[in-house]
């Protein structure tokens, strides 16, 4: 299936494995290569030499094209790209914007630029600066996200930028990659059916967790860290959405202290940071503070399987999932559904 994702990345498929905090580390990002889509490694959780050790160990399962999801305003972030280039890594995705001269950076060394955005305007200022394609994620994606849905959120970015743009919020399945191509997009991205797979390094008992669930059982909250967040509904999160400001605030100090344990961040670099976000504009004070809240709960859920001291980032599309296939039997159902829709409807020739 030939789209302008597939060109650009040199992929088999236009499927995207999106860069999940402590879910997409090498094998299931290997797993995602070898059946011929777009497998991304979540950079934002590690450290330097974590993200370095990660990106030989996927080179070592797999010679097909892979990505990193890079935090734009790490305090590394200019070594991380540079070992990107260094290592010869295909895709360069972020989930906040980019600075122009990083873009250029990378887009020089020739890897490609796909940062993820949430509305219109975002992939204006990105596509201006050179980016060569965006991730846009609708309401129904879970992680940090907004308010509009896919189905409207994507037609809105498709008629304000000429790049390729790929959908992502409420995919699973062949029917989501046919209806997203016919949009104009050139691909999809998967958060939560890639989490739900055999390869997918979460404890066998939060997958069962997550399977048990149904469209209804995923709520966005601004307690985890100040910002929307689709996370799957649990006692833990409904005593967050109760607390109140002083008790969000104590955790997430609580919190950035591990955090910083964890990842060796000083804590220059981590008020360095939280500034820069402010300045930015992109988050108040007590949300720049709670931000550290988010990596560790996510851990305690996704790494260490404790449901009960941790939150579980999930898409709503969690409610039509029942089961664990792997990684290849994901890739190659989608696909070779939408091929079979696509065909049924007369499009054949727009696909191939």
């Amino acid at each position: 299936m030939r789209t302008a994702l597939t060109e650009l990345t040199g992929v088999a498929h236009p499927i995207v494995q999106t860069g999940m905090g402590w879910v997409a580390g090498p094998r299931l990002v290997a797993a995602t290569a070898e059946a011929g889509a777009l497998g991304i490694l979540a950079s934002a959780t590690m450290t330097y030499d974590e993200l370095a050790r990660a990106i030989a160990e996927t080179k070592a399962r797999t010679s097909q094209p892979f990505g990193v999801n890079l935090r734009a305003d790490a305090d590394d972030a200019a070594d991380r790209v540079a070992l990107l280039i260094r290592e010869g890594v295909r895709v360069a995705s972020f989930a906040l914007a980019p600075r122009k001269e990083m873009i250029a950076r990378l887009k020089d060394a020739g890897v490609v630029v796909i940062p993820s955005i949430g509305a219109a305007r975002h992939a204006e200022k990105v596509a201006g600066w050179g980016a060569d394609a965006v991730i846009v994620q609708g309401g129904e994606g879970g992680g940090h996200t907004g308010g509009v849905a896919t189905t409207l959120l994507l037609p809105s970015v498709l008629d304000a930028v000429d790049i390729p743009v790929v959908a992502a919020g409420g995919f699973f399945d062949g029917r989501g990659l046919a209806a997203a191509l016919a949009y104009g997009a050139a691909g999809i991205a998967m958060g939560t059916r890639f989490l739900l797979t055999a390869e997918s390094t979460v404890p066998d008992a939060v997958k069962r967790a997550y399977l048990a669930r149904g469209l209804t059982d995923t709520v966005v909250t601004r307690k985890v860290d100040g910002m929307p967040h689709r996370v799957l509904r649990t006692e833990l999160v409904d005593s967050l959405e109760r607390s109140g400001p002083a008790t969000g605030l104590l955790r997430a100090v609580r919190n950035a202290v591990r955090f910083r344990a964890l990842t060796g961040v000083s804590w220059r670099a981590m008020v360095r940071e939280g500034l820069a976000m402010r300045r930015g504009g992109e988050r108040s004070l007590a949300q720049v503070v709670m931000a550290a809240n988010t990596p560790m709960l996510l851990r305690a859920g996704l790494v260490d399987g404790d449901t009960g001291a941790g939150v579980l980032a999930s898409g709503q599309v969690v409610g039509l999932l029942d089961d664990l296939p792997t990684v290849r039997e994901v890739v190659e159902s989608v696909a070779g559904d939408a091929n079979a829709i696509i065909r049924r409807l007369g499009g054949a020739h727009g696909c191939a």
